[in-house]
């Protein structure tokens, strides 16, 4: 054995035990310092495994400038107030701007002074008309505006960061995205309901006097603006105000009051008229803790106020002795109790029929901060923990079946070859699943299919390398040299396939979002190790048994020898039956940008269910009930044997969150002795569903272009165009049988398309390659002749059914055992093996025919 070789197999063993040990931590305890020096945790899972929740938040931007502004026009309204100026504030109609009304021109001159030194972040525009009142009008600098917008999300991160540290959640991931929005993922989380309201709650306290005006019936206003089509029930309240602006006194606002009854714990809002003056803020409160107490022994949060939070709060009860004072928060009354004395000490405390776990969660956003903005949820994808191990289970039933099918079908058909490439295999696994742990990688459940994936691709490059070799063996050639020169001429045969589909991987994984990119970065891992554990490592294999002079004989068995069929006789027909199919294709590609096809809640936006119940429930009873409620295109489905509920609303406009909160509390509300639990939940909002379209679009476009390029470099152009037709081809062949079947096209559909692709230019590329090879050493090495084309193709074409069966054993094993999360994924993948494999052969080839230099043979 040479020095060099003892050298290769020392790198193998070291690699492959660096490997297992990074790995190690996945699956058992180790001690700290394995932990410290090699891969932390081992591997991470996904929400889709364990369980979690994956929220995408959108600050209010807008709203944070408006508070800013109104906070500064407050303050420089005391700020007059103290020189003897008294001036009225009017809203303008616009939130960018205020006006205040002076009661002469007199003080004009120590108002602007006062803004020019004490207000430098403000503009004023001085208005001085004849026959009116002087009046100014404010907005704020744009530079001050930009500061906002920056500190605005970064303090918002910052205190939803703290917020769910308070929560206790383990491993959470808080994260700044893009310039108005946070994504935060919560792994195991046990109460996901109560983590969306903690999180989703700006905490903007207020204190606020209350305006009893008599004889104002506020009920009967809102009944008129109502009948006069100016507002409708659940409408927003700052609407509602400005439809009833005329009608209500000077400087005050209608809110709505919260009260719960104490035996049914029915929730109900009444109208309730207030000052607009904001008289104390939560920015006075320093402490915020639970108690109980009260007449009905219920639970309260008591505030700490601050230094400067107690003497202002002192100076408000003693000038309103007499008069309710409103507790503002979230623009929500929480209650409005009557000031009987002056108040000192400090302190207070809010009182509103809150359960324990309410007071608490309240008494954690007070004690850290109000959102500096209001935040949305546009985005809530949870996953229950039972769902997440049910997901676990399934993939890996899955995963080790189509495995076991390939090994079987690989040490049956190429014998020791065949055993050789299952080591390279389960080496290739074993060193994507450290990759993922040494990249701090999650493992989801695309991701678990993109490893399957791999998988079947491992085997493909094998199987190159083994008709290659079973060629050289043809021609007479020993062992040794048959073997070499199988590696050697299957090397960038092998390149240019991993290549193609890398670029379609990374595609994915730039522009793609969620589930997209864990399935792209398995893909892409499992690729790069693919190409070191077949070109090296199997090599390597056969080198050591050479060394010991083991190896005397290798016998592969053969579907077909020396096959003569001619294809390109049936091109007509192919191009017809192709053209139909890119046809159907097309149309529903239009049919999609339309919105008429059945678009998943992440391209329409909507809402999308899973229950799981504790007893069988009939699909018409949950139909009648949910009809009750202001649910409108509800569509539903039951999992038979599973006593699973899947509820989808797709195009709603309801704020995320609300949609669901009421399909749960109907479903427990109509069926008491059937308890109904999500398992699982995926709201998105209009906006993320956008986002998501032109991503998925993006990505297709990107690697279809990166693949012309690649392939117009390393062969010629009509090879990249060739290739890149016949792979749209199979894309639109695949999604018009999707629509045709009218089902539901999701972001792990559009995965499974921009897989196809990768796997049918993998096929593609490999004939080409062929085709290459042998124009080089005919008489007329520019032309591309029908012959030309038969002969490549008989060549491979043992190799392209043997590479399409491992890939279909796979895909087949994916789809029967996977579960219903990927079910529509697998299948449009094994139709798509079948597809790429058809278009290899008699599309893309055919296609170099119709663009060529000189006349064809």
């Amino acid at each position: 054995m040479s020095s060099s070789l003892r050298w290769k197999i020392t790198l193998l063993l070291f690699i492959t035990l660096f490997a297992g040990l990074t790995v190690a931590p996945s699956f058992t305890q180790v001690p700290a310092w394995w932990q410290k020096y090699l891969a932390p945790a081992g591997l991470k899972l996904g929400l889709d495994l364990q369980g979690g929740m994956h929220l995408v938040l959108k600050v209010d931007l807008k709203k944070a400038v408006e508070n800013n502004l109104d906070l500064s026009a407050q303050d420089l309204k005391e700020a007059l107030a103290a020189k003897k100026i008294l001036v009225v504030r009017t809203n303008s109609g616009d939130t960018r701007k205020i006006i205040l009304t002076l009661p002469n021109t007199g003080a004009l001159e120590t108002v602007k002074q006062t803004i020019s030194k004490e207000f430098p972040d403000l503009d004023s525009d001085f208005q001085t008309d004849q026959g009116s009142f002087p009046r100014i009008i404010l907005s704020l600098k744009q530079a001050k505006i930009d500061f906002i917008n920056n500190k605005a999300v970064d303090q918002s991160l910052e205190i939803l960061r703290n917020r769910v540290d308070q929560f206790g959640v383990a491993e959470p991931a808080i994260v700044r995205q893009g310039a108005d929005e946070i994504v935060i993922q919560l792994p195991g989380v046990k109460d996901p309901q109560r983590a969306l309201n903690l999180i989703g709650r700006t905490a903007q306290l207020e204190f606020k006097l209350v305006d009893d005006t008599a004889g104002l019936n506020l009920p009967q206003l809102i009944g008129q603006a109502i009948q006069a089509g100016q507002w409708q029930e659940g409408g927003s309240r700052k609407q509602l105000n400005l439809a009833l602006q005329n009608r209500l006194p000077a400087g005050t606002e209608i809110y709505f009051e919260k009260n719960v009854d104490k035996q049914t714990r029915k929730e109900t809002r009444a109208p309730i008229l207030l000052k607009s003056q904001v008289l104390m803020t939560g920015d006075m409160v320093k402490g915020a803790q639970v108690g109980v107490g009260g007449n009905f022994n219920e639970p309260y949060v008591g505030l700490d106020l601050t230094g400067r939070g107690g003497v202002v709060f002192g100076q408000v009860t003693e000038k309103n002795v007499g008069k309710r004072f409103a507790i503002v928060l979230d623009e929500v009354v929480r209650s409005s109790p009557v000031i009987r004395e002056k108040i000192l000490g400090g302190s207070c405390q809010i009182s509103g029929s809150f359960s324990y776990e309410e007071a608490t969660d309240l008494a954690i956003v007070l004690r850290i901060g109000a959102l500096p903005a209001p935040v949305e949820i546009v985005q809530n994808l949870t996953v229950g923990a039972s769902l997440g191990q049910d997901s676990i289970n399934k993939g890996l039933m899955s995963g080790l079946f189509g495995t076991f099918l390939v090994v079987v079908f690989m040490a049956v058909y190429y014998r020791l070859s065949g055993i050789i490439a299952n080591l390279a295999m389960v080496l290739n696994i074993l060193l994507l699943f450290a990759g993922l742990a040494m990249m701090g990688g999650t493992l989801t459940l695309p991701g678990i299919a993109g490893i399957i994936l791999s998988v079947g691709m491992a085997v493909d490059s094998n199987i190159v390398i083994f008709e290659r070799m079973r060629e050289e063996f043809a021609l007479g050639k020993s062992v040794r040299s048959g073997v070499d020169a199988g590696y050697a001429k299957a090397f960038w045969t092998v390149i240019d396939a991993h290549v193609t589909t890398l670029i379609t991987a990374l595609a994915l994984f730039l522009f793609g979002t969620g589930p997209i990119k864990g399935f792209a970065a398995t893909l892409s891992l499992g690729i790069i190790f693919n190409l070191f554990s077949t070109l090296f490592a199997s090599k390597l294999f056969y080198e050591s048994m050479q060394g010991k002079r083991k190896l005397k004989k290798l016998s592969f068995m053969l579907f077909l020898k020396n096959p003569q069929l001619d294809y390109m006789r049936i091109k007509n027909l192919t191009f017809a039956i192709s053209g139909t199919c890119a046809l159907i294709g097309c149309l529903a590609f239009v049919q999609i940008i339309r919105g008429q096809a059945n678009m998943g809640v992440d391209f329409s936006g909507g809402t999308l269910l899973q229950y799981q119940s504790s007893q069988p429930f009939s699909l018409g009873e949950v139909r009648t009930a949910l009809a009750k409620g202001d649910l409108e295109g509800v569509e539903l489905q039951k999992v038979e044997g599973e006593n699973r509920l899947i509820v989808k609303i797709k195009n709603s406009e309801k704020v995320v969150g609300h949609v669901s909160e009421a399909v749960t509390a109907r479903l427990n509300t109509d069926f008491p002795n059937n308890r109904f639990v999500v398992e699982n939940q995926s709201e998105i909002g209009s906006s993320v569903s956008d986002t998501l379209r032109s991503k998925a679009l993006l990505s297709v476009i990107i690697s279809l272009l990166g693949v012309v390029v690649y392939l117009g470099l390393r062969f010629d152009l009509r090879f990249g165009v060739a290739a890149t037709l016949a792979t749209l081809h199979d894309v639109l062949a695949v999604l018009g049988l999707v629509w045709l079947l009218n089902m539901e096209i999701t972001l792990l559909t559009v995965t499974a398309l921009l897989t196809l692709a990768g796997y049918s230019l993998n096929d593609t590329v490999i004939i080409f390659d062929r085709i290459r090879e042998n124009q080089r050493k005919s008489a007329d090495p520019e032309n591309i002749t029908d012959t030309l084309i038969n002969t490549s193709t008989n060549e491979v074409l043992s190799r392209s059914i043997v590479t399409s069966l491992t890939v279909f054993l796979v895909l087949a094993a994916l789809y029967a055992l996977g579960g219903a999360v990927i079910h529509d994924f697998s299948f449009a993948l094994l139709v798509g093996v079948l597809v790429g494999t058809y278009s290899s052969v008699f599309v893309a080839s055919p296609l170099l025919t119709l663009w060529h230099r000189g006349e064809t043979a």
